[in-house]
């Protein structure tokens, strides 16, 4: 259904490539920014080249929670097109990453500085030779003015974790301007799953984001299953949906032991490590593996549970949700706690809204906004999930959000295995229709997972898009350093705790 110039479909639908309204750029612009303009969020944007030299169709993908629609929209460019960033933030990361990997101009952008390490996919052959960033890697924005300073962080860190690069602007020890660098270890997975799906593909979708393999393989099945017409079973879709609130359940508890321990509150920090591993034990009971992989297939699930397993599911979830209670209710009830959470790093709802934040952070500045409730897919179409809100904005509000899902995550695990409904886990795939596009969205425990899989004459992958909920919020981390003490950085950066290797792919 075409509706108000875009192609409207549903989460989990496929239509026919040639449906995509294809459009003037100045006509696109327009519209897609009168449709942000009303409500909708920018989910996605990319490139397909087309048959005809140097020249591109540039999609975009807009999700309406108040109609529950999909929309797509595209138009033809080749060197340059107006940018939508000056009247659309939402879409500067995805500007400039088009601009990096296609050597498009987005015409009137602020700021067009690469967001990852990576070779252009236009450096020779048909689509021209490569066109030398205006910014390159290694600028950064700066301020001038007595006793300004800048302080480097990164990309090499203490520990274990993977590199960025935090650039603070300072006049003593207020943050003015954080900008962040990341890519340093870009992986190139897109591009690999082009000429797919094959044996491989399910491992790259487990390992887009490694916490987040649930989420992330859960959306990749949900694109096959739309481009193959294949209908998952009842029971697959409940053991799906207990695997991703396993997910989103031990990756908040982490976090909320990892705040604790940023503000020194050790008696929470501690238990919480341990309490966050025990919900792990729990998802490898379900799968053979802590971090879900080996769960989710295209067609529904490759483990199916019997009685006994889960009785003993039960009673661990009893367990850790006891635990869990007294560790961070503990938290929650501390002054000195609250005092280091309340007000620190506030984002508002407007500014949230601006940028195009999605998941718990955007929820703790009171956007109302949930894959699982306005793009209902799954399980989540048959059982109802309030949306966790909070007003403030702030570390505390980041952390609260999170306490209340992992609440919600505890009564909805219990329930779906008290009715698991009975018959087969999982339906086989058939092969993929050529020619087809479809999106495919889930709620991950960070947000929005969105994929885009577009289909060639042989029915194989001729594009694939993945956007991370990491992508849409790593500048809503930069926005609440704003008027900041820099000490603060750690506490700020662990309310958002995004995702290094979602946003490199």
């Amino acid at each position: 259904m075409t509706r108000d110039g875009f192609l409207r479909l549903r989460n989990g639908q496929a239509v026919d490539r040639s449906d995509a309204p294809v459009i003037s750029r100045e006509q696109f612009r327009e519209r897609v920014i009168g449709e942000l303009a009303a409500g909708s969020r920018l989910s996605a944007m990319m490139v397909v080249p087309t048959e005809k030299t140097d020249t591109y169709q540039l999609f975009t993908v807009v999700t309406d929670p108040g109609s529950c629609d999909i929309g797509l929209l595209a138009c033809e460019v080749r060197k340059s097109y107006p940018a939508l960033t000056p009247d659309c933030p939402a879409a500067s990361w995805f500007e400039r990453e088009m601009s990096e990997q296609w050597n498009i101009q987005p015409d009137g952008h602020p700021w067009l500085k690469p967001i990852r390490f990576q070779p252009s996919r236009c450096t020779t052959g048909a689509y021209g030779a490569a066109i030398r960033p205006v910014i390159g890697l290694t600028d950064f924005f700066q301020m001038d003015g007595d006793e300004i300073h800048e302080v480097a962080v990164g990309p090499v860190h203490a520990g274990v974790i993977e590199p960025g690069h935090f650039r603070f602007q300072c006049h003593g020890e207020t943050v003015h301007h954080l900008e962040i660098s990341l890519g340093y270890q870009h992986r190139g997975v897109e591009r690999a799953l082009v000429g797919g799906p094959n044996a491989r593909t399910i491992h790259y979708m487990e390992t887009l984001a490694g916490d987040t393999t649930v989420g992330h393989s859960s959306a990749y099945c949900g694109a096959i299953e739309a481009l193959s017409d294949t209908h998952v079973p009842p029971r697959g879709e409940a053991i799906r949906a207990i695997g991703a609130e396993l997910e989103r359940m031990a990756n908040h508890i982490g976090d909320l032991g990892a705040l604790a321990g940023d503000v020194g509150f050790l008696p929470t920090m501690s238990y919480c490590g341990r309490i966050r591993g025990d919900a792990l034990n729990i998802t490898a009971m379900l799968c053979g593996n802590r971090f879900g992989r080996n769960l989710v297939r295209p067609g529904g699930v490759a483990r199916n549970v019997d009685e006994e397993l889960v009785a003993k599911i039960l009673q661990r979830l009893d367990d850790v949700e006891r635990d869990a209670t007294s560790a961070i209710e503990l938290m929650f009830d501390t002054p000195s706690v609250l005092a280091r959470f309340e007000g620190t790093g506030v984002v508002s709802e407007e500014i949230a809204r601006q940028i195009g934040l999605i998941g718990p952070v955007a929820r703790a500045s009171s956007v109302n906004c949930d894959v699982r409730h306005e793009f209902p897919y799954g399980l989540y179409r048959f059982t109802q999930m309030p949306v966790c809100t909070w007003p403030s904005g702030d570390c505390f509000a980041r952390a609260y959000v999170r306490w209340l899902e992992v609440r919600q995550s505890f009564s909805f695990i219990r329930e779906q295995l008290h009715s698991l409904p009975s018959g087969a886990t999982r339906h086989e795939c058939k092969n993929l229709h050529p020619n087809r596009i479809a999106v495919s969205l889930t709620e991950g425990w960070r947000g929005e997972i969105c994929h885009v899989a577009i289909t060639d004459d042989e029915g194989c992958f001729a594009q694939y898009k993945v956007v991370d909920p990491s992508f849409h919020n790593w500048f809503g981390l930069a926005y609440a350093l704003r008027g900041q003490q820099i000490s603060d950085f750690p506490l700020c950066n662990k309310s958002f705790n995004l995702s290094y290797c979602g946003h490199d792919l």
